[in-house]
């Protein structure tokens, strides 16, 4: 007859339960969390005193007592809130800018293409290249068509009439798709063993992160064309968005190269040991550890670079906040620019935000194997 150890053994290792759930009340929570001593209820009192003065108004005048959508500005300036109407008045131009009014059916559309395909692509599922490339080459090549027209009975629009939401989104892609490769390349050479390549990439690195992006745009708006040979020149706003790209590159290569210093020799000594070259141990072992340790670092420097997108006005281009500004100059709505600007950064803010839940969820997929 068999003991109850010898089945368990015939059974197998039983699976690993969870840690039991701890349960707090309400007040038990509160006590723990907000009343722990009398430092923490003093900050609590002081924290909720404020929050009871500046909510409660705030309320009454965003939501209370706004006005959410009129004709014009009469009924605005009768009510004692917030004027949200004026969004709904100036969306279109707040959203596409300069852009030929008769024609936003096409930023707009290229603007749900766009959203569709980072949604896509940022779905783990559809990592795999057979769906990933046909993505890539066919969402840029579309947006560029409905943008640009001059086909299938569009009219031409030039770039210096793009503006608004769809500008931003092509100026902060660009920078990213354009400098991410600028920055790896930079991390590698400032770590190669080549006197030349390391020292051109850490003059590069270091002089453009010396100087501000200000400069760089106004050099690559102004500056630039004066090199050219007579009759020769390029679009404004490519050569913004390239300046950008290696600002944007210059700063990622140093969160990449503390990626690279991070990964332990034996990876390095292992690689060697299966006889692969430097670009093939830098591809397939070396540079993935080293995006994956430095997910937060990558990403904080993407929000930066959607943030700074609306440094483009010194230059001429208008995009979402700029477009906002032009569309409030109307004297009759110049009032309520307020509740215009908070829209602006609402958008922003969601943005912002998802990038970072993003790189939050991306950070524990890609760290499983590595959690203890």
């Amino acid at each position: 007859m068999a003991t109850p150890a010898a089945a368990i053994v015939k059974a197998g290792p039983m699976a690993e339960l969870p840690p039991p759930l701890q349960r707090l009340s309400i007040a038990a929570w509160m006590r723990e969390n907000l009343f722990s001593g009398w430092r923490s209820t003093l900050v609590t009192l002081l924290l909720g005193g404020i929050l009871l003065i500046v909510v409660p108004p705030a309320i009454q005048w965003a939501l209370i007592d706004a006005v959410w959508y009129a004709a014009d500005s009469s009924a605005c300036r009768a009510a004692a809130g917030a004027c949200w109407a004026v969004i709904p008045e100036k969306h279109r131009v707040m959203f596409f800018g300069l852009y030929p009014y008769e024609e936003h059916w096409r930023p707009a559309l290229a603007l749900l293409l766009y959203i569709a395909g980072l949604a896509i692509s940022g779905w783990s599922r559809t990592w795999r290249m057979s769906i990933l490339l046909p993505l890539w080459t066919a969402l840029p090549a579309a947006v560029l068509t409905l943008m640009l027209g001059g086909v299938f009975g569009m009219p031409y629009v030039d770039t210096s009439q793009w503006g608004g939401l769809p500008l931003t989104m092509v100026i902060f892609t660009g920078t990213i798709v354009l400098g991410m490769p600028v920055a790896m390349l930079l991390a590698l050479g400032r770590r190669a063993r080549m006197p030349v390549i390391r020292v051109l990439s850490v003059f590069m690195i270091e002089f453009v992160r010396g100087v501000p992006l200000v400069t760089i745009l106004f050099t690559a708006a102004v500056i630039f064309p004066l090199f050219l040979p007579p009759g020769f020149d390029t679009d404004k706003m490519v050569r913004i968005v390239v300046g950008m790209a290696i600002f944007f590159g210059c700063y990622q290569a140093e969160v990449i190269r503390g990626g690279l210093q991070a990964i332990p020799k034996g990876q390095y000594e292992a690689a060697d040991s299966l006889g692969l070259g430097y670009w093939g141990k830098t591809r397939k072992i070396v540079l993935p550890q080293a995006l994956r340790i430095v997910i937060p670092g990558l990403m904080n420097h993407i929000i930066s670079a959607f943030k700074n997108s609306t440094l483009v006005i010194i230059v001429g281009l208008f995009d979402f906040l700029n477009a906002t500004g032009a569309a409030v100059s109307d004297p009759e709505w110049i009032n309520y620019y307020t509740e215009a600007y908070l829209f602006v950064a609402l958008v922003y803010f969601l943005g912002a935000y998802a990038l970072s839940r993003y790189s939050h969820h991306l950070e524990r997929r890609l760290s499983l194997g590595r959690q203890y």
